[in-house]
């Protein structure tokens, strides 16, 4: 099948398909004598596969490390239960964070007189005054992410 026959099927973009492609999450198909990709029944397995693991935010590489197992049989369930135990803790921090980014909108929005001017206006003065936290203080698992969630 063409590619937009199995972006049809699975819902991704044929830019995230070609992106799987080349980053090695999907092989790279057949050709057919058109020289079009040619993907077969098991792309559409693989490809809902990381569908299913990306609805659960996993990073491209916990995706890539769940394939690696999926592809061999032999290999112990104990590494996709460390993998997702990791990814769990994960989420908790960042619900952690969140919640804590709750508070500081809710002390923030206490600041607001809604029937004064712009410039006396105690939110836009309250993040005047902030200081932005260090880069570093608001990693995620996701590198270089912070919230950006491609492909």
């Amino acid at each position: 099948m063409r590619i937009g026959v199995l972006a049809g099927k699975t819902g991704f973009s044929q830019e995230t398909i070609r992106y799987y492609e080349k980053i090695g999450l999907i092989p790279s198909p057949g050709r057919s004598d058109a020289n079009y990709r040619d993907y077969g029944v098991a792309f559409v397995d693989r490809l809902r596969f990381i569908a299913n693991c990306r609805s659960l935010d996993m990073t491209l590489d916990e995706v890539r490390h769940l394939l690696e197992l999926r592809e061999n049989p032999e290999a112990r369930c104990g590494e996709a239960n460390a993998l997702l135990a990791d990814h769990l803790q994960h989420v908790r921090e960042r619900i952690a964070e969140l919640n804590q980014l709750a508070r500081q909108l809710e002390v923030i929005q206490q600041q607001c007189g809604e029937d004064v001017a712009a410039r006396d206006c105690g939110i836009l003065n309250e993040l005047d005054r902030m200081e932005p936290p260090a880069e570093d203080s608001r990693d995620s698992h996701v590198p270089g992410s912070h919230g950006h969630r491609p492909g």
